[in-house]
């Protein structure tokens, strides 16, 4: 029976070579989303690996966006049993501009970084290594890591401008350097910039001159021991040796890593579903094809579990071989992903793809289980035959009832229907989740209950191919003689429309609520924001550089970012440097929305979450909690994004916020009555072209802005929805050849008694057409309603607009009709070539 399997594989050549097309792309996704990934976090590992090499102790505060470590402290440390150096260090955010400092140099969105030289005489940590030149030895002077001068185009010698946002006009936010020096980085790739000051200039660019960002410390005798004294004096703040600090990046790297290979997972287990059922679907047509066949084996001495055994053997060679394919496809995909993700400059670091034994095991393990699991029920089902029966012609087009697995899954429809709904009432992850449950049952239920749908649903579509008459009849026919057939390959589309349907609606959602945001919650004429791609926010002067140059102005308000501790749980909102009343439209709901120097304002939702009240006295914290602010809640605004969680006064944010993150999120402009707004737009670009990265955008412009971002970020995903997609246009192609040697005798006699080849193919491509927009629609209605049910659940992060882009579906579902044409075109050349005589002669 072993030889039997082998040798009906290699009878079927193009069969085989099908079947094995679908086990690869369903693996391939697998296989490169950890090859991908392996990749960054082998990459990430080697730039981390030369971190605080030479370090015994590093003492750091327990928050990133924070204060920093007190001098006191430094002091403390300096003086204790054991200590032989210490060497403090300052870093923050910048923007490295190009020499004429008028335009930023895009890093991807990777940020830019300022940090303290230590020389190697004060340094406890390895020195960096220079390439070129020296390093920075005054105030103006830079050096310059390797990926960064040449991102920047920058060599020793060069002069250039540095914006350092947190600065204010009067402190020069814009610094001319000379670039000393370029230093090495590891794994220097990716958009990173890395900009060395001289010591004093950086504590005066990044602090408030009592603090520093970490220390490092060399100990006389062991490091652990000497570790774990400073520990116990310092509880507040994070200590650690060089290997944990290491440990501790690589975690960090890790965990953002695992997002990404979750999400590409996901997509990969789409694509393995989609290709299940396409294997699962071919097995099934090969069975039904070969009952005859194999019905003669049963004859002839082979017993049931040799028959079905053989079906299995034949699904285990596939797998073997789709999955090891895969797997080399798949490491192929993971430097087409690296492509297209650098091509939106991402700033991604590369390297050398890693290829682990894990995903090797993997890739072949998930192609063999699939692949064997898809095969199972057909080989059962072909084993349990009596071959006389099987033997008979008519046999094969015999169907089981699909009763049973109709009344399921209208069942499973009903309880998905609840559960949607049930989840879409409320917000949060656990509403998403109980919607994601009910996505489930009613994916299911249209599994199941497919095949009944397809029947009336295949009937109606066939008036859309009435004018061909007898052709469209018979190719209507053909797609609803067998049920079972026609929504088995019609899910694989159904599943990848539902997806794209589904965030079709998340984009244009989201799109609609930011425009209905600004359009009812921003008043003012004009909005300045920051680059896109730049994680930095706007410079604290550019507000008072308004003020001053443009006359036309009413009302100029800068909304600066702040983030505050309240007990354990951690706060965002803005601090506007005046009245906000002219600016954005917003609700009080109780109190006032006038601060004073100690008073604050919080959300509908933050106030139910703490259980406060307007008037109600409360402390907050910085976020490393080593300063308490005592504060008066002075209102409760109804929820905005625009204002998020807390607004608080300059003077809180300035008690709350280090001087290095200290930014505007957005400046908004209010014109006085009657301004030319075309003139008053070009004044203020001439007053901000001293910041270089401010973007003046009236609110409409400002909309566009927002939803090009989202478009970058649905092009990703729509790309890779791409592959199921794909996989579900070559399962038609697999189901449409498969049947046509199903029906080879048929199609014989009708080349007999006339039909013309012509005729053949037309019936096969209207054919296709239908069961293509069949899984279409029952595709786009299923994702238009888990849609509305995701959307309703992200209501508190602000898209609280539902948009359906019934443009955009309806585009989908005639594509879906040409992509049943394309998909058709060989099964149709095929059928229509096969010769008359010998497929009617043909046992």
């Amino acid at each position: 029976m072993r030889k039997v399997a082998l040798r009906n594989l290699a009878a079927h050549k193009v069969r085989l070579a099908l079947t094995l097309l679908s086990v690869v792309l369903g693996t391939a996704f697998i296989a490169g989303s950890f090859v991908f990934t392996d990749t960054l976090q082998r990459t990430f590992d080697g730039l981390f690996a030369s971190q605080a090499k030479g370090v015994d102790v590093r003492v750091s505060p327990k928050e990133q966006q924070s204060f920093g470590v007190p001098l006191g402290v430094v002091d403390m440390v300096s003086q204790m049993d054991g200590v032989r150096a210490v060497a403090p260090s300052v870093q923050g955010p910048l923007v490295m501009l190009d020499p004429e400092g008028k335009k930023p140099v895009q890093t991807g969105g990777v940020p830019s970084w300022g940090q303290s030289y230590i020389p190697p005489e004060r340094a406890v940590a390895e020195p960096e290594t220079f390439l070129e030149g020296v390093p920075p030895a005054a105030a103006g002077e830079v050096a310059l890591n390797s990926g960064g001068a040449e991102r920047a185009g920058l060599k020793v010698g060069d002069k250039t401008k540095i914006l350092i946002p947190s600065q204010s006009t009067q402190q020069r936010p814009v610094l001319d350097v000379t670039v000393t020096g370029i230093y090495e980085v590891p794994s220097d790739t990716g958009g990173f910039i890395g900009v060395l000051f001289s010591d004093a200039q950086a504590r005066q660019l990044f602090t408030d001159g009592s603090h520093v960002a970490f220390i490092d410390i060399a100990a006389e005798g062991s490091g652990d021991e000497l570790r774990d004294r400073i520990a116990a004096a310092l509880p507040g703040f994070k200590v650690q040796n060089g290997e944990q600090v290491r440990a501790d990046l690589k975690a960090q790297v890790s965990q953002a890593l695992n997002f990404i290979n979750y999400f590409l997972l996901a997509f990969g287990a789409i694509a393995l579903i989609v290709g299940t059922f396409i294997i699962y679907n071919t097995f099934s047509m090969i069975v039904a094809q070969r009952l005859r066949e194999l019905a003669l084996l049963r004859a002839v001495g082979a017993s049931s579990g040799q028959v079905g055994g053989s079906v299995v053997a034949e699904a285990l060679v596939i797998g073997l071989l789709g999955s090891a394919i895969g797997l080399a496809a798949g490491i192929g995909l993971a430097f087409g992903l690296s492509a297209v993700l650098n091509a939106f400059d991402l700033g991604l670091p590369t390297g050398s793809m890693a290829v682990l034994p894990r995903t090797a095991a993997v890739a072949l393990v998930v192609g063999l289980v699939v692949t064997v699991i898809s095969a199972y029920a057909p080989a059962r089902r072909a084993a349990k035959i009596p071959p006389v029966e099987a033997m008979r012609e008519e046999f094969a087009s015999a169907g089981e009832s699909l009763r049973v697995r109709t009344a399921i899954g209208a069942a499973l429809a009903v309880l998905g229907v609840v559960l949607v709904a049930l989840g879409a009432r409320s917000t949060g992850g656990s509403a998403a989740a109980t919607v994601g449950v009910g996505a489930l049952a009613l994916i299911l239920a249209v599994l199941l209950a497919a095949p009944a749908i397809s029947r009336p649903v295949v009937g109606g579509l066939g008036v859309l191919i009435r004018p061909f008459g007898p052709i469209g009849r018979m190719a209507r026919n053909n797609a609803a003689r067998n049920p079972r057939r026609t929504a088995a390959t019609a899910f694989a589309l159904t599943l990848g429309l539902m997806l794209v349907s589904a965030i079709g609606m998340l984009g244009s959602s989201a799109k609609a609520s930011i425009g209905v945001l600004v359009d009812k919650g921003v008043e003012s004429e004009y909005v300045l924001s920051g680059p896109q791609q730049q994680l930095i926010g706007l410079p604290l002067g550019v507000p008072d550089a308004v003020r001053a140059a443009v006359p036309e102005a009413d009302e100029v308000i800068g909304f600066r970012g702040v983030a505050v501790q309240s007990g354990d749980v951690r706060m965002t909102g803005v601090a506007p440097d005046g009245p906000i009343d002219r600016a954005l439209n917003y609700e009080v709901l109780d109190g006032t929305d006038t601060l004073g120097e100690s008073g604050i304002m919080v959300s509908k939702a933050t106030a139910a979450e703490h259980g406060w009240q307007a008037g109600q006295q409360i402390d907050l914290t910085t976020l490393d909690r080593n300063q308490k602010v005592p504060v008066t809640i002075a209102g409760v605004y109804k929820n905005t994004p625009l204002l998020a969680d807390v607004v608080v006064p300059p003077a809180i944010f300035e008690q709350v916020t280090p001087p290095a993150f200290r930014s505007n999120f957005y400046v908004l402009v209010t014109a006085k009555p009657g301004t030319d707004l075309a003139q008053m737009r070009t004044d203020l670009e001439n007053a901000t072209d001293q910041f270089a990265v401010v973007q003046v955008q009236d609110r409409e412009q400002f909309k566009g802005a927002q939803g090009r971002q989202i478009n970058t970020l649905l092009a990703i995903l729509y790309g890779l929805l791409a592959l199921a997609v794909v996989i579900a246009i070559l399962g038609i192609i697999n189901t449409l050849a498969l049947s046509v040697v199903e029906r080879r005798r048929e199609i014989g006699m009708l080349r007999a008694v006339g039909t013309m080849r012509s005729q053949v193919r037309r019936t096969i491509y209207l054919e296709s057409m239908l069961i293509a927009v069949f899984g279409a629609i029952v595709g786009v209605i299923l994702g238009i309603g888990l849609g509305v049910g995701f959307l309703r659940t992200l209501r508190d992060l602000g898209i609280d607009q539902i948009d359906i882009p019934w443009g955009q579906l309806t585009l989908v579902l005639i594509s879906s009709a040409v992509v049943g044409v394309l998909a058709a075109l060989w099964p149709g050349i095929r059928a229509a070539r096969t010769p008359p005589l010998a497929a009617i002669a043909d046992i």
